[in-house]
């Protein structure tokens, strides 16, 4: 073997026992050496392997990142907070497994990622982004050593994992970094989404896998395989796995991972919980979001006191109000919050909220903050008063039971937040018309209609604030693209009350064109399983309104 191939095969071996066992055999002096040799050959030669770990270094920035399509659906994992909601679960996989096998996982907090083989041979790193279509980052994973470049195994392979950063990384990050980061999921999910690969390289990220996604000729036939044959491929596996044959195995398992994530140097929120037997799982299929057969459960949130600063009024795409506490800032779970929804006015008189009150804040499922309640009232606090009027557009309000609504068709955040609706990836999937892009259409260009999206030129365009050529010509490449959008995600974008990106699929089942949906009636609706009474009011009206015939042509009874 010529000392270039060997170099290359003991370099690889030693980063494997580095960033993977995290078990070095070498002092980091002796391996700089070897990769300084190696180095020089390669310039020597004119050649670089595939496998060289001298290309896992941070190359040029790139100016955008590529789209790209997942061999299979990559999908989120449906949450239970509560015991109740845990056997919930437990009773639906007992319906379909008499002896069920159970998986218990930590569930770390980042970024999820899906690396892609062929052959034996990485070929590239995606985000997850909508489940079916990701990013493509392969530069930025590049800089990441936990996982192996090449395989034994020679079918096509996605495989998926969890870019973190170590707590620990963060805070040396974080003493020489001019901006200081915030926490560690933030940034994990900046380190990889970053444009310049050398940014992500500074931080440090790894990548700890969970998942065997897709195999083109599957060896693996249980969760338990799927984890031995990545560890034996030489990707970083936490060494924390629980098989479970009963529901309290299952309870145990996960308080243990409750009481252990407190002492671990990465940032976690909950336990993952799967059913063992793919043929299992294949029986007990998937809902249109998630795996039935697998459950992330979250640990309770942080919690902290605050004051109310202001409560101002939202208006949603259906025009209802939604009131919004402004906080005095306060650092929950890593993140700094200044704002917290309420439901609505009820919910503000049930928790007693008021300007200058001191309230309770947490994060749900530590994500969205919400105000849980008041604990005292500072002196000189104003009672919330209830809104007469629309705050945008000044029209009287609408009440319905503890809601309030705008029923002003025009108002600049319900035109806004439909057509962003509208054009989400869920829906149309028109890249580049963000809920910012729709705000300047409406002022600057008379934007209302869905159809007024689809009359958009350059001219137009190029009156928007940040729009150039290049800009520009992309958004109508993909208005134009949004076409031959399968019906139903044009269905769901429309927006109608009730329609789920489920229930339009049901309803193109039973009704697989426009038109015959145009003409449905109320009773036809009401026989498909997830259309309910209120629901098929409003798909009726919504297409008997002739507005809808004005907001896109093509939606007329008459077309």
């Amino acid at each position: 073997m010529n000392r270039q191939r060997e170099l290359t095969d003991l370099l690889n071996r030693l980063g494997y026992e580095y960033y993977v066992l995290d078990n070095p055999s070498v002092e980091d002096k002796e391996y700089d050496r070897l990769y300084d040799e190696l180095k020089a050959l390669e310039r020597e030669s004119g050649e670089v392997y595939f496998d060289s770990p001298t290309r896992r270094v941070g190359g040029e920035p790139i100016k955008a990142f590529a789209r790209h399509e997942h061999v299979e659906r990559l999908y989120s994992l449906d949450k239970a907070v509560t015991d109740d909601e845990l056997s919930a679960f437990f009773t639906r996989v007992s319906k379909v497994c008499p002896s069920p096998v159970y998986t218990v996982e930590y569930k770390f907090d980042g970024l999820t990622v899906c690396l892609t083989y062929d052959r034996g041979k990485f070929v590239r790193a995606t985000t997850r982004g909508n489940g079916t279509v990701g990013e493509d980052v392969t530069a930025q994973a590049l800089t990441i050593k936990s996982f192996p470049m090449t395989i034994s195994y020679q079918g096509l392979l996605e495989v998926r994992g969890e870019a973190i950063i170590r707590l620990s990384v963060l805070e040396e990050y974080n003493k020489r970094a001019a901006e200081p980061l915030k926490n560690a999921r933030n940034a994990a999910a900046g380190a990889i989404r970053n444009l310049d690969p050398a940014v992500t390289a500074k931080r440090k990220p790894e990548i700890y896998f969970y998942d065997v996604n897709y195999m083109s000729e599957p060896v693996v036939h249980s969760q338990t395989e799927a984890m031995d044959f990545l560890r034996k491929e030489g990707f970083k596996v936490y060494d924390f796995l629980r098989v479970c044959v009963s529901p309290e195995e299952v309870k145990n398992a996960v308080d243990e991972i409750e009481i252990e994530r407190k002492h671990i140097d990465v940032l976690t929120d909950g336990a993952v919980i799967k059913l063992n037997d793919f043929a299992y799982r294949d029986a007990m299929g998937f809902t249109d979001k998630f795996p039935r057969f697998a459950l992330a459960f979250k640990f309770e949130a942080e919690e902290k006191v605050t004051t109310v600063k202001d409560v101002v009024w939202q208006v949603g795409r259906t025009g209802k109000l939604t009131p919004l506490g402004i906080l005095e800032p306060v650092d929950l779970g890593g993140a700094t919050v200044k704002k917290a929804t309420l439901n609505n006015f009820g919910d503000i008189q049930k928790k007693d909220v008021k300007i200058g009150s001191k309230v309770l804040i947490r994060r749900s499922n530590e994500v969205i903050p919400e105000i849980l309640g008041t604990v005292e009232h500072a002196e000189g606090a104003s009672v919330v008063e209830k809104p007469t009027v629309c705050p945008y557009c000044g029209a009287p309000v609408l009440e319905n039971g503890a809601n309030l609504f705008c029923p002003n068709e025009d108002c600049k955040p319900r035109v806004v937040a439909a057509l962003a609706h509208f054009a989400s990836k869920d829906a149309m999937d028109i890249e580049g018309f963000s809920e910012m892009t729709a705000g300047q259409c409406y002022e600057v260009l008379g934007l209302r209609t869905f159809s007024d999206l689809y009359a958009l030129d350059d001219a137009a365009l190029s009156r928007l604030d940040g729009f150039k050529e290049k800009k520009i010509k992309n958004l109508l490449s993909a208005i134009q693209k949004s076409k031959q959008i399968p019906l139903d995600r044009l269905i769901f974008a429309l927006g109608v009350g009730g329609i789920g990106k489920v229930a339009s699929k049901d309803l193109v089942e039973a009704f697989p064109s426009l038109e015959a949906l145009c003409s449905a009636t109320e009773e036809e609706l009401l026989s498909l399983e997830n259309i309910g009474e209120i629901t098929a009011k409003n798909i009726v009206s919504y297409f008997a309104d002739e507005r809808t015939g004005r907001s896109f042509p093509a939606f007329s009874r008459s077309a």
